[in-house]
């Protein structure tokens, strides 16, 4: 009966094993594919980089960027700002649509002004 006992518990056992090791299969699998994505994603943000531009900020941001290099996920800091900052600009897309809109009707509204001062300039050239 014991040895009959025994078997059974070593069978759960070696099954649970079974069990707790595909686990960690799936588990490495996935931190696999997200750290993929997650390099994907910041070298499409990174490869268009064509400007130079230099900025000051505050220590606590320093340090939040250079955790980002020592973890091994940038180069620099200059990648990791610029990473954050096209995040950020993603991020706020209904913000910045809005912008654009108001600022294609100040355009708009310039033009017009342009164009009465331009007819009222020639109005009084032709007067004199």
């Amino acid at each position: 009966m014991e040895d009959k006992k025994e078997t059974k518990e070593g069978q759960q056992q070696k099954k649970y094993q079974s069990t707790l090791n595909e686990l960690g299969a799936q588990v490495e699998k996935f931190a696999v594919k997200t750290a993929e994505s997650i390099r994907k994603a910041i070298d499409k943000a990174l490869e268009a980089r064509n400007t130079v531009l230099t900025i000051r900020i505050n220590d606590e941001s320093n340090k939040k960027l250079s955790m980002l290099v020592d973890a091994g996920l940038f180069k620099s800091r200059s990648e990791s700002a610029a990473f954050l900052i096209e995040q950020g600009i993603k991020s706020q897309a209904p913000l910045f649509s809005k912008i654009s809109s108001k600022l294609e009707k100040i355009d708009e509204i310039r033009e017009e002004l342009k164009n009465i001062v331009s007819k009222e300039v020639n109005a009084e050239s032709r007067k004199s």
